[in-house]
């Protein structure tokens, strides 16, 4: 092995993205070093180069992109724990603990988690570090480039719709915008039993891939009478459950006119503007609730893993297209403009 990698770099002082050669890391104690073998493209990825979108915790000025990576362990540090070996096939969370806030401190959910690709080196890169308790093994079976998008492009939306939005089975569901996240919250919507799913995106191509998904109806968001339509799909009530995939105050809007009585809406698209609720007063008669979700807790990953060997959840659908890592800025400009609609790509090193 040389001593220098490619990796996708982001300055964060100067702005710009470059793939450069850097040196290959030396995993530290309770850390295990990953030969990585597909790293993912997200849309949050082109955000972080455009500059809208900036970390919170940076650990250096210079940042390795990626936080969906899977791999195979190349070197192990200092106290690592017996089950992990050279050899074996994984893939990393997408964040991890803090270690140093209150919550942590008492054992509870950190307030403060760190994200891989955002505030620490990720997986653009040939060798990525990771410590021991981010690691999932992942079966035989389950292609590297399928293991790498678990964390976040399906984790987040499984917890929005199982944790968050609580689906109920044989209960209406809806999702607006079905891009990376949302084609996959369809997918899931179907798996955990709700009924009828409902997908609303205002692009034909979106809205043919949602029926592909398993969407039992797709409808353009620009439609004059979609509460009308989507009343007449659910036998009047409307929706129990709805997933603001956009993050867009006219898809919130639009989502909060469709729910039910106790209806509930989950904001997973992030968006700078202001949240209104036009009708409140309609709002709180009908009980209905608006939820904030943001990404996914490590044992999300862990179920998507074991539905995934079980072979209860398809994720080949998922990968657009592969990109050799020096490539990485064509991958970011080719999903910034959604040429050929792109549910994830992936960058192989």
């Amino acid at each position: 092995m040389t001593d220098t990698m490619l990796a996708g770099r982001l300055d964060l002082r100067g702005g710009g993205f470059a793939v450069e050669e850097i040196p290959v890391p030396a995993p530290g104690p309770g850390q295990v070093r990953i030969k990585v073998e597909a790293a993912g493209i997200c849309l949050s990825d082109v955000h972080l180069i455009d500059g809208s979108l900036k970390p919170v915790r940076p650990a250096a000025d210079k940042i390795t992109l990626g936080h969906e990576t899977a791999g195979v362990i190349d070197a192990l540090g200092p106290d690592v724990p017996g089950p992990w070996a050279v050899g074996q096939r994984v893939l990393l969370q997408a964040g991890e603990r803090c270690g140093t806030c209150p919550a942590c401190v008492r054992f509870e959910p950190c307030r403060n988690v760190l994200t891989r690709g955002v505030d620490y080196d990720g997986g653009w890169a040939e060798y990525a570090l990771a410590t021991h308790h981010t690691l999932v093994a992942i079966p035989d079976d389950l292609p590297f480039a399928q293991a790498a998008v678990i964390p976040d492009a399906v984790s987040t939306p499984w917890a929005a719709v199982t944790a968050t939005g609580q689906v109920r089975p044989g209960r209406p569901a809806g999702v607006w915008g079905v891009g990376g996240l949302g084609a996959h919250a369809v997918q899931l919507l179907r798996l955990a039993g709700a009924a009828p799913v409902i997908a609303v995106d205002p692009l034909p191509a979106a809205r043919e891939r949602a029926l592909e998904f398993g969407a039992d109806l797709a409808l353009d968001a620009a439609a004059p009478d979609i509460r009308d339509r989507i009343r007449a799909a659910t036998d009047g009530l409307g929706l129990d459950l709805a997933l603001d995939m956009a993050g867009v105050p006219a898809v919130r809007e639009q989502a909060v006119r469709c729910l039910a009585h106790t209806g509930r809406l989950v904001l997973v698209g992030l968006g700078p503007a202001p949240l209104t609720v036009t009708d409140s007063i309609g709002f709180s008669y009908r009980e209905q609730r608006i939820l904030g979700h943001y990404g996914s807790q490590p044992g999300h990953v862990a179920e998507l893993v074991t539905l995934a060997r079980l072979h209860r959840l398809d994720l080949s659908r998922s990968i657009s297209g592969t990109l050799p890592l020096a490539e990485a800025a064509a991958g970011v400009e080719r999903l910034a403009k959604k040429d050929g609609n792109p549910i994830r790509l992936i960058l192989t090193p």
